[in-house]
């Protein structure tokens, strides 16, 4: 008998409501905004020094003012004492290690900067188009990489809520997002495609039952597979949720159903007679929660 605890079984916590808590995303004008707008003597001495750090010295065309005034802000704020070097660079987003602080410790941490004027966009429409909750986005890149920054926080937050590994969200400011670390650059966690899984059986109990939690609590991943599922410390740990949507989302049971494929696909090379369909009945057999009450539009904003 295989011991789901092996692969690190969160228990959930109790939520107060899922499925709409940001409702209404705010996407105006920030304090980095603010800050970058002001340009004030300290903000302005902070932003040469880190355009000059050897980590940021070939992103200086893609990081606006108010980039560095947001990164600036969660310094002030406590969220980031020190920048480490990147630990994935992409299209859309950079990540950095960073050293930040918890109740007086230190601890490392992963700094997620999003680029405004990251050029393609496909990816971010297919999971925002007809969702009630960016209506008015438009082709405003701001405006979407801001609202995609906060739901990806809110993201994490719900999916800890309902009881799934998932790293630690920490902080949010404009387009850049601060969450635990699982793993050092020098001692990366693995995807679960790159590593021998020496108990699939487990595994797949573990990844079906987080799935089931998701969408009890009113959340589907969008795109799940073992590209951005990863182990560390025997923990499995689900990632990159920035395109994850609430069951009200028009291709909500699409993706659910794809996530379903892409899952059964690789535990059945892993030689385990499993199919996306059963896996879908087993995920969706439990009834969501209601959706949250208006007060949960806050979460996005914490």
């Amino acid at each position: 008998m295989s011991d789901p605890d092996e692969y690190g079984f969160l228990e959930p916590e109790e939520a107060e409501g899922v499925g709409d808590e940001w409702e209404e995303i705010d996407v105006t004008d920030t304090e980095a905004d603010r800050i970058a707008r002001r340009r004030d003597r300290e903000f302005d001495e902070f932003r040469k020094r880190l355009k000059d750090a050897d980590q940021f010295k070939v992103e200086q065309s893609v990081f606006d003012d108010a980039t560095f005034a947001a990164i600036y802000k969660l310094v002030q704020d406590g969220y980031v004492d020190a920048f480490g070097g990147p630990i994935s660079t992409g299209k859309e987003a950079n990540v950095y290690e960073a050293l930040g602080s918890k109740d007086g410790e230190e601890r490392d941490v992963a700094v997620k900067i999003y680029r405004i004027n990251a050029s393609n966009f496909r990816q971010m429409r297919e999971y925002l188009e007809g969702d009630p909750r960016f209506e008015g986005l438009g082709n405003d890149k701001k405006q979407i990489v801001l609202a995609w920054t906060r739901k990806e926080f809110a993201n994490l937050k719900r999916a800890r809520e309902a009881g799934v590994r998932v790293p630690e969200p920490i902080a949010v400011e404009r387009n850049v997002l601060v969450m635990e670390l699982v793993g050092l650059v020098e001692d990366r966690a693995r995807r679960l495609a790159e590593v021998d899984v020496e108990n699939p059986e487990t595994a797949y109990e573990v990844v079906r039952e987080y799935m089931r939690r998701l969408y009890s609590a009113g959340l589907v991943h969008g795109d799940l597979s073992e590209y951005n599922m990863i182990i560390h410390d025997g923990e499995l740990v689900v990632i990159d949720l920035g395109q994850a949507v609430t069951i009200h989302h028009p291709n909500a049971d699409e993706f659910l159903r794809r996530d379903c494929r892409n899952v059964a696909a690789f535990f059945s090379r892993q030689g385990l007679d499993v199919s996306g369909t059963d896996l879908y009945d087993f995920v969706t057999e439990v009834e969501p929660e209601p959706a949250g009450t208006p007060e949960d539009a806050d979460d996005a904003d914490a």
